[in-house]
């Protein structure tokens, strides 16, 4: 198959602006996927998801595995018929969520887990994880690698990369559907040696696109930063490159000025279910009692459904409450904050002028309006 990726546009300061062309949409490059670890974005449906503009959401291996189970999915129709989502879907190949459990049983043939709902053990393989991934019918599936902690030392993340392309290469070789994409993912910690001979084993194996991994375990923004700039180079100009578990706002910001179009995180939702609401001002957190009386929308200047309708008086209410409609209307808005970012994103990449807005965003980011 044709390269799907199409580059577009090219910043003087790295960041760059494309389109991704699947088999059930285009999706404009950078691009941020709202998370539906099992089949549904948190506290939303799929039109309350549609509505603010995501071209492209999450699906997650591991958890649907567990349940209901790959091949019910399959049965009826797929995943995208599952949960009523016609857009691309990307589907993470399980391995963050493995090696994240406290107890799991590596070797070569894969990892050895058990189940959190069940206790059973299960083995998953690089072969099952395509497996996985073709009857839940991604667009995009993600290639089965080994997920390191931080911090971890530099002889067992040698060690590592060499697994990783061992079990990538597999990958490639378990493919049996013809219209699904794959991407290849780069390890090696926090290594600028390791992630550049990682970089060049995984771009050998000539995969549809090229995920930066092992970047969203507690390694913090400056070594992200280091990580990404050591790695993006070594990657295809003419591939997509995406950064996988990041972020909030500020880190897809430096992460785009290295080179990188996509990027995915639970931060949008949890953060709204939680009661922090991101605007163009800074954070909020709308529980403070001064959103009491006030009778302004979350952000005068987003068009979201919960902005045109409500005020942050009335949001606050209903946190306070306890009423369900508070972790919606906050899902919904953070989800379009994440949108409209995207795109403001585009836009300039577009017109050259990334840095000043990078430079504009950053001064508001990073402060919250309670302060003000």
């Amino acid at each position: 198959m044709a390269n799907p990726f199409r580059l577009l546009d090219e910043d003087p300061s790295g960041a760059r602006r494309g389109e991704l062309k699947l088999e059930r949409g285009l999706v404009p490059t950078p691009a941020f996927m709202p998370v539906g670890t099992a089949g549904a974005v948190k506290a939303l449906t799929p039109d309350q998801v549609a509505a603010n503009g995501p071209a492209i959401l999450l699906g997650n291996t591991y958890h649907l595995l567990l349940q209901p189970g790959h091949q019910l999915i399959q049965k009826l129709g797929g995943l995208h018929a599952f949960m009523g989502w016609q857009k691309p879907i990307l589907t993470d190949s399980g391995g963050f969520q493995v090696f994240s459990l406290p107890k799991h049983e590596l070797s070569e043939e894969g990892v050895t887990f058990r189940s959190e709902q069940e206790g059973q053990p299960t083995l998953l393989t690089p072969e099952k994880s395509v497996e996985i991934q073709e009857a839940l019918g991604a667009d995009i599936a993600m290639a089965f690698d080994e997920c390191l902690p931080f911090p971890c030392p530099e002889p067992v993340a040698a060690k590592s990369i060499e697994r990783t392309y061992r079990w990538e290469k597999r990958c490639l070789e378990a493919r049996k559907k013809a219209d699904q994409r794959m991407f290849g993912i780069v390890q090696g910690s926090v290594y600028e040696k390791l992630r550049r001979r990682s970089a060049e084993q995984i771009v050998g194996l000539r995969f549809d696109g090229y995920a930066i991994g092992g970047v969203s375990v507690g390694e913090g923004q400056d070594w992200m930063k280091e990580v990404v700039a050591w790695t993006t180079p070594a990657l295809p100009k003419d591939h997509a490159r995406y950064l996988m578990g990041v972020g909030l706002p500020e880190d897809i910001l430096e992460a785009v000025e290295r080179g990188i179009d996509l990027f995915d995180c639970v931060i949008p939702t949890r953060y709204g279910r939680g009661g922090t609401l991101f605007t163009s001002r800074g954070r909020i957190r709308i529980r403070h009692r001064r959103y009491r009386r006030d009778k302004y929308p979350i952000d005068l200047s987003c068009d979201c459904y919960s902005c045109t309708r409500f005020s942050r008086a009335y949001v606050h209410h209903l946190f306070e409450a306890n009423e369900i409609l508070s972790q919606v209307l906050a899902s919904i808005h953070n989800l379009r904050f994440y949108e409209r970012l995207m795109q403001q994103i585009r836009e300039a990449v577009s017109a050259g002028r990334f840095s000043a807005l990078k430079t504009e965003l950053l001064a508001t980011l990073k402060h919250a309006p309670e302060a003000r």
